[in-house]
């Protein structure tokens, strides 16, 4: 009962360190003088994936596979399915050209690489299914060239104001050293409590991991689209949840391989097929109309792009019906 409890609280756990170390270390970089975009792009961009990338870490030291290839793979699919499904339902979002042209495909392409490097005994002469260090190598290579290319994108862009909190050094460093163990802490309770749930219940880790713990590591990104939906800023919105898909896979994955290589499940194909899916009917859902025009030349005209209600509605009713499906298939 211990580690349930513990399973439990790991969630708040990990998310509060995770605002912590946020709010610590944006406070610090402007103490330094270090600008907004340079803190956006770093700190609150890696922040945000800090429980995925903490959950993961732990998970990979511990060998338990299927757990840190099941929360990365169930946050990018809730990501989209709950998390935009949501926000979608609270508020059309409306956003500019460059994300659906530019970082969707991005975040398209990461699960395809991801699927290429997962299932090498597919197309190369190899006996298992696995994340190499090699494949952890190319993954962080892919990684530094989206941070390069986000990096000049906003310069060009032109800055945006971030709010920060404004405390003393001492105070800064503080929350950054709580934050820190608050993500330890949580991600370590949060694995145990995985792994004894699934022996006990007689489950696959795999299915706790594209389950609750995939959920509770988006909690970060499910509460800043939420707010930024209700502030009418739909670029945060998509932008959050894209940026974070692509940080999961070529960070969180690429580091956590290049620590200890994972052994890939293949009955994890299914769900890794859907995450392509439907990263390709998100955008498929925002080109479908442009400036209320359907010809398909058009599509490449318009400055801004829809997701609508009814397309919100979509995303929440394909991920209730991939939950059951998980559950089934345990």
């Amino acid at each position: 009962m211990t580690t349930y409890l513990l399973f439990v609280i790991g969630f708040f756990v990990l998310v509060k360190g995770a605002g912590l170390l946020i709010d610590g270390g944006s406070a610090l970089a402007k103490k330094w003088g270090i600008s907004d975009l340079v803190i956006g792009l770093t700190i609150i961009a890696f922040g945000t994936s800090a429980p995925e990338l903490i959950v993961n870490i732990i998970a990979s030291i511990k060998g338990t596979a299927d757990l840190a290839f099941g929360n990365i793979i169930g946050s990018n699919i809730s990501n989209i399915l709950l998390i935009l499904g949501i926000a979608a339902l609270i508020r059309p979002l409306t956003i500019k050209r460059g994300t659906v042209w530019k970082e969707i495909p991005f975040s398209i392409l990461a699960v395809i690489v991801l699927f290429y490097l997962a299932n090498d005994f597919l197309f190369h002469q190899v006996k298992s299914a696995m994340l190499s260090r090699i494949d952890g190598v190319i993954l962080v290579a892919f990684f530094v060239l989206f941070i390069i290319y986000t990096f000049f994108s906003a310069r060009v862009k032109g800055e945006e104001k971030i709010d920060v909190k404004t405390v003393s050094i001492s105070s800064s460093l503080l929350m950054i050293v709580l934050g820190s163990f608050g993500l330890f802490l949580g991600g370590k309770w949060i694995v145990d409590g995985a792994v004894l749930i699934a022996k006990n219940i007689g489950i696959s880790q795999a299915m706790i991991g594209l389950t609750i713990v995939a959920v509770g590591t988006s909690l970060p990104e499910l509460a800043t689209s939420i707010i930024a939906t209700f502030k009418r800023n739909a670029d945060i919105a998509i932008g959050n949840i894209v940026g974070s898909n692509i940080f999961n896979i070529f960070w969180v994955l690429g580091l956590s391989s290049f620590i200890r290589p994972l052994n890939f499940n293949v009955n994890l194909n299914p769900d890794l097929i859907l995450c392509i899916l439907v990263s390709f009917l998100l955008f498929l859902f925002l080109v479908h109309v442009v400036h209320g025009k359907k010809h398909f030349l058009d599509f490449f005209k318009g400055e801004y792009y829809t997701l609508e209600r009814w397309e919100g509605i979509a995303f929440v009713i394909i991920y209730i019906l991939y939950i059951v499906s998980v559950v089934i298939r345990r």
